[in-house]
């Protein structure tokens, strides 16, 4: 891989160092003093900062700052760089016409501007994902339980889709709420509301189960689960066996929670 990097440039230098990384297809960061504009769906204004920019060939930009791992101003594949001079700063655009937004990073003086000439072409082999484990049950439906019966995956409820409905061995619906990883207290109420979901189409006289599936929850969400009459059940989704420890400790579990959530992220 080839690396190009200017360090404490001028604003022309960077320019046409930016312009030629563009134009070649580069992978583009930028680290200096600089404020952002966002001007689209809405308008928005950051104040001067030390801030690491991020653009990629794919057109999508990130703008970060010491903290945290999510930027503070992004824009999605699909955008067109370009770079200028206006009044004495550096000027990086990011545009888009669908919808129509624009966000300038305007540099008041740039640290260090690098260009990678990246090749990576290997795509992501994700091992131990919510459909290993989903296959895992479907394959060996006792893992779950003995006279677990799996009838469909990804049914239709008005509280969204189930990974998996299946009858128990007494002929109980079972809904199963799949998780790849250690979760919070979101992914019992997410349980919940399928639960909710089912026994409005069924009846409130039907009994319906719910059972979590995922390698550890923390106590609260135990606390959840027993207070709702829902199951927890621990599965490794890479072995498709319960883990060597399947842990409650009510740990910190943000990130486990952020993965919950069903949210979108809005751009700019």
């Amino acid at each position: 891989m080839t690396v190009n990097t200017l360090h404490r440039p001028t604003h022309r230098d960077a320019l046409v160092h930016l312009e030629s990384a563009f134009e070649r297809g580069d992978m583009v960061t930028v680290f200096g003093r600089c404020t952002v504009d966002y001007d689209g769906r809405a308008t928005s204004e950051l104040g001067p900062g030390d801030r690491l920019v991020v653009l990629k060939p794919d057109g999508s930009i990130l703008v970060h700052t010491d903290e945290k791992r999510t930027p503070v101003n992004w824009q999605p594949p699909g955008c067109t760089h370009s770079a200028g001079v206006r009044d004495g700063r550096l000027r990086v655009r990011s545009t888009r016409s669908s919808p129509d937004e624009r966000l300038d990073v305007f540099f008041e003086r740039v640290e260090q501007c690098s260009a990678y000439a990246v090749d990576d072409r290997s795509d992501l082999e994700l091992v131990g994902s919510e459909e290993d484990l989903r296959q895992h049950i479907l394959a060996e439906p006792s893992v779950l339980e003995p006279g677990f019966e799996p009838l469909e995956t990804e049914r239709q409820s008005d509280a969204g889709a189930l990974d998996i409905f299946g009858d128990d061995a007494d002929g109980v619906p079972v809904v199963v709420e799949l998780k790849r990883r250690r979760v919070g207290p979101s992914a019992a109420s997410q349980l919940r509301r399928y639960v909710d979901a089912l026994r409005r189409e069924f009846g409130d006289d039907e009994p319906i189960r719910g059972v979590l599936v995922a390698p550890s929850i923390t106590d609260r969400t135990a606390d959840l689960l027993d207070r709702e009459g829902l199951e927890f059940i621990a599965l490794d989704p890479e072995t498709g066996e319960p883990p060597d420890e399947a842990s409650t400790d009510d740990e910190a579990v943000a990130e486990a929670e952020s993965v919950d959530t069903d949210d979108p992220d809005a751009d700019g």
